[in-house]
């Protein structure tokens, strides 16, 4: 059995409120999830959101919606 990686645990990922990036707007592939996401919770996310915004949002629609399991 291998050994788990940094990569294997999320509590190894930066927070995204540490991302040089993460006032920019969000990307493509954020929205396009997000939305998704957001229409399977009954939410409205702005179309304005952020990179790090966006990813804290999906990681909380994931939760709501199952779909982070």
């Amino acid at each position: 059995m291998s050994e788990p990686t940094a990569n294997d645990d999320r509590s190894a990922e930066k927070d995204p409120s540490d991302w040089v990036t993460g006032d920019e707007p969000a990307t493509g592939a954020q929205k396009s999830y997000l939305h998704t996401l957001a229409r399977e919770a009954g939410e409205d996310v702005p179309d304005d959101i952020t990179k790090a915004d966006a990813s804290r949002k999906i990681d909380e629609l994931q939760d709501e919606t199952g779909r982070g399991q």
